[in-house]
């Protein structure tokens, strides 16, 4: 760590220990995890017997306290061993933001210590087929009936479907966008079908149907039509998380792309003594650090307590940053490999597969330059 970005020796210590399980127990069964595509329960059996779920949460709830800067650290660490396992952490904390933001006192209690512990897994249900960066184009509704809410509808491309305890669920109501807590067994309520994909095969992606979906209406959270804006502020703190993520594959890539380089041989010498590897590495490394320090800025950022427009444009920054790097290293780490590169037997081909999401889920790349170039405008009126 840098003096730009300073932790105390709790933090560090908590960083050994996630590094430490990551690469002695997690690193091991990647690639099983990606063949099977299997959701990887024993890795979360050992993030909830080691507390890592908890680093995400506050000491009242359960949680560690420890900052966001060690939780993105952490989901690093864990994705440079095994993406998938590295994406449970990042979305057990997506699930909970919104009611760390806005949810009741009742809530809270219910939910967080859960959710810190790994007890309940959570999800959050945002894209549908006709609205992914488009959330103000959501179809699925919610009406109130009696002393509750009826959700119809239903949610695309949904990260922990099937497998999770609890989903954070956007509905229109009217005019207005709310969020509600939907529990998997809410009468209505079901998960029909999950997707093959080409990354990140053992963390599940699915569909959830909304059939006349009751809940009670302490599921609503914050207050009515207030979802849109609960939506935004949830992604400007869970986009680094997806960006640390990108970060952790890009390392691992650039790791087993140097050891690589400096065993296998051509033309009588390694690799690592041509100077187009040489380059190619080097141009690897600066796109890895860059994108370090972008990251690390943002979870010093929310260590901080900044919000607002400053936050939404870093984090967007940082998202974009980590994410096209990914995709960058692990395109070069499968070219330095050469043919080796191109085969299941060795890892960047996979590394090379799981990067290409971040660049595509909590909003597209496309979508984070959009919001960059209007706060930079936003900034000259």
């Amino acid at each position: 760590m840098s003096v730009r970005h300073p932790q105390s020796e709790e933090q560090q210590a908590l960083i050994e220990a996630v590094r430490t399980l990551a690469r002695k127990h997690i690193a091991p069964h990647a690639a099983e995890v990606d063949k099977r595509a299997e959701f990887p329960w024993d890795a979360v059996q050992l993030l909830r017997q080691n507390d890592v779920f908890a680093l995400g949460f506050a000491p009242e709830y359960g949680g560690t306290g420890t900052g966001t800067l060690t939780f993105l650290r952490a989901v690093e660490e864990l994705s440079w061993a095994d993406a998938t396992v590295g994406l449970v952490l990042a979305v057990q904390s997506l699930g909970a933001i919104a009611v760390e933001l806005s949810g009741s006192a009742e809530q809270k209690q219910r939910y967080l210590p859960r959710w810190a512990s790994g007890e309940w897994i959570g999800a959050y249900a945002l894209t549908e087929a006709g609205s992914g960066s488009d959330a103000r184009a959501m179809l699925t509704t919610a009406r109130r009936d009696g002393d509750g809410w009826v959700i119809d509808g239903s949610k695309r491309f949904i990260t922990n479907a099937g497998v999770a305890d609890t989903y954070v669920v956007f509905a229109r109501t009217g005019d207005a966008i709310s969020a509600f807590v939907v529990e998997r067994d809410a009468p209505g309520f079901s998960v029909s079908r999950i997707e093959p994909k080409m990354g990140i095969k053992g963390s599940t992606t699915g569909e959830l149907v909304f059939d006349g979906c009751r809940v009670d209406a302490a599921a609503l959270i914050g207050e009515e039509g207030s979802g849109f804006r609960t939506a935004m502020r949830v992604l400007d703190r869970s986009r680094p998380g997806i960006g640390a993520q990108a970060l952790g594959i890009a390392q691992a890539a650039l790791d087993y792309a140097l050891r690589y380089a400096t065993e296998r041989e051509t033309f009588g010498k390694p690799l690592s003594e041509h100077q187009g590897i040489q380059f190619m590495l080097a141009d690897m490394a600066v796109k890895v650090e860059a994108s370090r320090g972008l990251l690390y800025d943002v979870g010093v950022m929310l260590d901080e307590g900044i919000d607002g427009p400053e936050l939404t444009r870093a984090s967007a920054m940082a998202k974009l940053m980590c994410s096209d790097t990914a995709m960058a290293v692990t395109t070069d780490a499968v070219q330095i490999l050469g043919g080796y590169g191109y085969i299941e037997e060795y890892p960047v081909e996979r590394m090379m597969r799981d990067a290409k999401i971040t660049q595509i889920y909590e909003g597209a790349n496309q979508i984070q330059r959009m919001v960059i170039a209007r706060e930079l405008l936003r900034g000259l009126t």
